[in-house]
């Protein structure tokens, strides 16, 4: 099923800023004199969710990092599975939280797919040292669900998701996901993701 909008581009230009939701930092903190761009659409099923994952798959290269934040069951693990298919890597990709990290390496020529849990790490970059990510960096795709203030040294260029869910009821699939591309890599978001649709 298609993301639900025919220009990511058109909703980035109008989209409000984004909000940290309580305990996360705020969305896209870049580096000083740095200005983080950032793109805004609504999805509402988690199939759409998924096909985000897929076209953001486009978008992707190895040493790109993606950090995603959002409360439990937002769709951190749905997009990034998106992301997997997209990539063509081997292996269901399913939540790492007891195992805190799983490689899926890629069944072409692309990027192997890094996808790490830090939700029961603590520390920041040192507690994460053992993970070797900065070994797994150059060469692959890493994507790390709740690493706010845990893993933004691993690189100056990220891309940070942040999902959140609509209000009231739980059962509400609706889902509010903001796209902050930091660091010179990402300084074309807006013309990647039209190119990407």
């Amino acid at each position: 099923m298609e993301a639900p909008h025919n220009s990511l581009a058109a909703d980035a230009a109008n989209a409000p800023a984004a909000h940290a939701a309580p305990g996360e930092t705020q969305a896209g903190a870049a580096p000083a004199g740095e200005t983080p761009v950032t793109a805004r659409l609504d999805v509402t099923s988690p199939e759409q969710m998924q096909a985000l994952g897929r076209r953001i798959s486009g978008l992707l290269c190895p040493g790109d990092l993606v950090m995603l934040s959002g409360e439990l069951g937002a769709g951190k693990t749905t997009l990034t599975r998106g992301l997997g298919e997209g990539l063509g890597v081997r292996g269901a990709v399913t939540s790492p939280t007891f195992v805190i990290a799983r490689v899926h390496p890629s069944l072409g020529t692309g990027p192997a797919l890094v996808h790490v849990d830090a939700y029961r790490l603590g520390g920041g970059l040192d507690e994460m040292e053992d993970l070797d990510l900065d070994v797994s960096l150059p060469d692959s795709v890493v994507v790390v669900e709740w690493g706010d203030g845990k893993v933004e040294e691993l690189s100056d260029d990220r891309l940070h998701v942040v999902i959140h869910r609509a209000v009231g009821d739980t059962d509400d699939e609706r889902r509010s996901v903001t796209l902050v591309g930091i660091g010179a890599r990402w300084s074309g978001l807006r013309a990647e993701l039209e190119a990407a649709h």
